[in-house]
C-alpha cells in the first residue's frame, strides 16, 4: 500500500510541475520571424541535385539505382519473393553497407502520459 501512495504522490506532483510550467506567459519582446530568402534560381533549377533513377526488372528481381549529380549513392534490390534491401554508399572510400530499410533506428519515446 505503501508503494502506491508514493507513486500517486509522485504523479500528483509530476502533474502539477506541468500545470504550472504551462501557464507561463511568454515574453513581451518576441519579434514575429522574417521571411525566409528565396532560392537562388542556380541552385532551384539545378538537375543534378535532384536524385536520377534507373529501374532494372529482371526475372528474380527488381533492382533502383539512385543517382545524385551523376554518383551512385543507393541501390534498392526488390527479390520476387522476399523483403527489399538497400545497399548504401558508406563514403567516398567506394564501400557499401546492406540495410534492411532506411530507418535510422532513432525510436522517439512515444509515452501516454494522461488520458482523459
Amino acid at each position: 500500500m505503501h508503494l502506491r501512495t508514493t507513486a500517486l504522490l509522485s504523479a500528483l506532483l509530476f502533474a502539477a510541475a506541468l500545470t504550472a510550467t504551462a501557464q507561463k506567459a511568454p515574453p513581451a519582446n518576441l519579434e514575429p520571424l522574417p521571411e525566409p530568402p528565396p532560392i537562388p534560381p542556380e541552385i532551384a533549377n539545378d538537375p543534378d541535385l535532384e536524385p536520377q533513377i534507373t529501374i532494372t526488372r529482371r526475372a528474380t528481381e527488381t533492382i533502383e539505382e539512385y543517382r545524385v549529380g551523376g554518383r551512385l549513392t543507393m541501390v534498392k534490390v526488390t527479390p520476387k519473393t522476399g523483403r527489399p534491401y538497400y545497399l548504401v554508399a558508406d563514403g567516398a572510400d567506394g564501400t557499401w553497407v546492406r540495410r534492411d530499410s532506411l530507418d535510422t533506428g532513432l525510436k522517439v519515446p512515444m509515452w501516454l502520459l494522461f488520458s482523459f
